[in-house]
């Protein structure tokens, strides 16, 4: 799923090589800003083109395609061999991960470009998924059937993937708040007023999530007591990534056409990386390994500990969409309509 995970801590397994070369290439017939998915064997993406793809890990090669009513920019979710994922047409998919035959579909009153989140209370066989659509809604509907458990009411519209911990859903929104709702009822527990509008996905550890604003900064909120702890030293652009937890730090792109790390105790910073254009990109972590693209075109590899560069590609095309890593693979698309896949450098 999106960032890895329900916490969305942005984490892959360490074991990334470098330098990484080229693997395979997928041409879809739109610009590809959907983060795609790791699962099993396969590969899941959506595209511009309206279509969701699942293609073979090893080669690229296409094993089947859904067609949706208009463009996919969200990320998959994939459960229990099922893929859950929102189109711009403003439906919720349920597709059989093994054939892309669809299950059912969920209808909200907006677009849905978020990924989405799932969690299981309790007791219940079915799982829940969750879903931020553009009718300003959080959307908790039962995987198995299809139907609506609960909706969270917000006053504008939701762009990012739930988080989910401990049973609660942390997310943001163009309202400017950070929300934390009660997964089993719906009702909201805390609200913490982010001040700018939350374009991107919180990632939490414990009782705190980590978010980027529209504001120009990235703010640590406490959710349970509903309190702001720190916010980051204003920047001169917002911020549309997601961060990646590490231990200790958090590294973030930014729409100043840099990557920040910043100490998760206080927000201090501890290096910026800068491209030749907007990061929106949400970094991945890999050990001591730190992956991202750029709307400069490039996909960068760099040192988490210090923000050198260890490796770049040029694709040439701007890259919105965020990397998966497994298999010692990097798979990212990007705005020329292809999913790439980087793998460890032959001989090596």
């Amino acid at each position: 799923m999106f960032h890895g995970g329900q916490a969305l801590a942005g984490v892959a397994p360490a074991g990334l090589a470098e330098p990484l070369e080229l693997a395979w290439s997928f041409k879809t017939g739109g610009s590809v800003k959907s983060s795609a998915v790791i699962y099993g064997e396969r590969v899941f993406v959506g595209s511009d083109d309206g279509n969701v793809y699942a293609l073979d890990v090893r080669i690229g090669k296409k094993l089947w395609s859904f067609k949706t009513g208009d463009a996919v920019e969200a990320t998959p979710l994939v459960l229990e061999g099922i893929v859950y994922i929102g189109s711009a047409d403003g439906y919720l998919y349920a597709l059989d991960a093994a054939k892309g035959s669809l299950k059912w579909k969920y209808k909200t009153d907006g677009k849905i470009l978020g990924g989405a989140n799932w969690f299981r209370l309790n007791g219940q066989p079915s799982p829940r998924i969750l879903v931020g659509s553009y009718d300003n809604l959080v959307h908790c509907v039962n995987a198995s059937t299809g139907k609506a458990v609960w909706t969270f009411e917000t006053s504008n519209y939701i762009n990012g993937t739930p988080a989910v911990s401990d049973g609660k859903a942390i997310f943001g929104g163009c309202d400017g708040s950070l929300h934390v709702v009660d997964c089993a009822t719906g009702k909201e527990l805390n609200s913490v007023e982010a001040g700018e509008y939350i374009p991107g996905s919180p990632a939490v550890s414990g009782t705190n999530a980590f978010v980027g604003h529209y504001g120009n900064q990235v703010l640590c909120a406490d959710i349970v007591g509903g309190s702001v702890l720190w916010r980051s030293k204003e920047r001169n652009a917002p911020f549309f990534s997601s961060p990646a937890l590490g231990d200790n730090v958090l590294v973030i792109g930014s729409r100043s056409r840099r990557v920040y790390c910043l100490a998760r105790a206080d927000g201090k910073e501890l290096w910026t990386f800068a491209t030749n254009g907007d990061v929106d990109s949400s970094p991945v972590i890999s050990g001591p390994k730190v992956v991202f693209g750029s709307s400069d075109g490039r996909l960068y590899v760099v040192d988490l500990a210090s923000g050198k560069q260890l490796w770049s590609y040029e694709i040439g095309k701007p890259i919105i969409a965020s990397p998966a890593l497994s298999k010692g693979l990097v798979v990212i698309g990007s705005e020329d309509g292809a999913v790439y896949a980087f793998g460890p450098k032959k001989g090596r």
